[in-house]
């Protein structure tokens, strides 16, 4: 029953959010239902449609996946998007430093790179690094507040603008090219790329980005649910989600369990930087992500914090912002702002309904 529950209410809360958006489209004068068909056939109406929209999933997984286990140690991470940012960076450093990589500096050839390994060494290398570097910008907060008690939501917030501000300087009197008025790295080495998908299924379009951090990404959500509901591990974090003082009357550290869940809250948002850098960039660009440490928080609350759930939600959400790609051009009236209108009411709706699965 409970089971039921938890699957039953978060899909009221979707249709609730479209039947209020259906009205909302219907008072500015355009066709809700032609609307809303929009999203659907825009990303699941061919072979092109899907892969994007699975494409825009894969962040939206790592980063709903990081939101989820902190909530299930009854922490907020607000902190994904500067997780995300500062393992990025990290990630096209290692893949600069690493990989051998020649730069056009006004027409002379400059080598960026310390050296220059294959491969096989390389990318392992720069997904530890993601990881890593993910991790440690999220076991900060994490810290904070076993150590001082401050709250982690104030932490992740600053956090994020330090993040974001630092690699950002770095960006630009370091690592970019001169000349080049992006605000973006060198590449990194092609030793560092991570395959497209593609390349194994031919009827993915070549023009979509879809990549083999996908498959990572659902790895992730089999063994997220693994450590959360098979290990002990697992369960002394879920436990201090559930009462702290409880679960350290039964020998549990909740100090312990605060820091480990933000640790590893931080490596999975990091985790964002392998498609971003390795398989879609190749390097590092400033803004790169379309909020999606803060969308993490919708999928997360969508997914009712199960690995699967998550999973279920990201391609939901994808597929909202795949379709506000299409809704300014094919409608009337309707903007792209319709996609927010969506978001922010499913939110409202989830969490009203949370003390139902409860």
């Amino acid at each position: 029953m409970k089971l039921f529950r938890e699957a039953i209410y978060p899909l009221i809360a979707v249709i609730l959010a479209f039947a209020i958006g259906g009205v909302i489209v219907l008072i500015i004068g355009d066709n809700p239902f032609a609307a809303f068909w929009i999203f659907i056939e825009s990303s699941f109406g061919s072979v092109k449609g899907i892969t994007e929209t699975l494409f825009y999933a894969t962040p939206l997984i790592f980063t709903g996946l990081a939101v989820a286990v902190a909530f299930r140690c009854g922490l907020l991470n607000i902190g994904a998007e500067g997780q995300l940012y500062v393992a990025a960076f990290a990630t096209a450093w290692v893949g600069i430093k690493f990989g051998g990589t020649i730069v056009n500096v006004f027409g002379k050839q400059e080598d960026w790179s310390w050296v220059s390994l294959p491969a096989i060494l390389l990318i392992p290398m720069c997904i530890a690094t993601a990881i890593i570097v993910g991790g440690l910008w999220g076991a900060i907060p994490g810290y904070l507040k076993a150590r001082f008690g401050s709250h982690e939501v104030i932490n992740t917030i600053m956090l994020n603008f330090i993040a974001i501000a630092l690699v950002s300087y770095f960006t630009q009197y370091y690592y970019k090219v001169p000349g080049d008025p992006i605000l973006q790295t060198a590449p990194i080495g092609e030793a560092a790329h991570i395959p497209q998908l593609n390349q194994f299924l031919p009827f993915i379009p070549e023009t979509v980005a879809l990549n083999v951090s996908f498959l990572i990404a659902i790895l992730m959500c089999v063994l997220v649910y693994v450590f959360l509901w098979k290990t002990k591990w697992g369960y002394e974090l879920r436990a201090v989600g559930q009462n702290p003082d409880a679960a350290e009357y039964g020998g549990i550290s909740p100090k312990k369990q605060i820091v480990i869940a933000m640790a590893i809250s931080g490596a999975l948002a990091g985790m964002v930087a392998i498609g971003e850098v390795l398989g879609f960039r190749h390097n590092y660009y400033d803004g790169f992500s379309g909020s999606w440490g803060f969308f993490g928080i919708a999928v997360a609350l969508l997914g009712r914090n199960h690995p699967f759930g998550v999973l279920i939600a990201a391609i939901f959400f994808a597929m909202i912002i795949r379709g506000g790609l299409f809704i300014d051009i094919d409608t009337k009236y309707i903007t792209k702002d319709l996609v927010e209108v969506l978001q922010a009411v499913i939110i409202l709706l989830v969490a009203s309904l949370q003390k139902y699965t409860k």
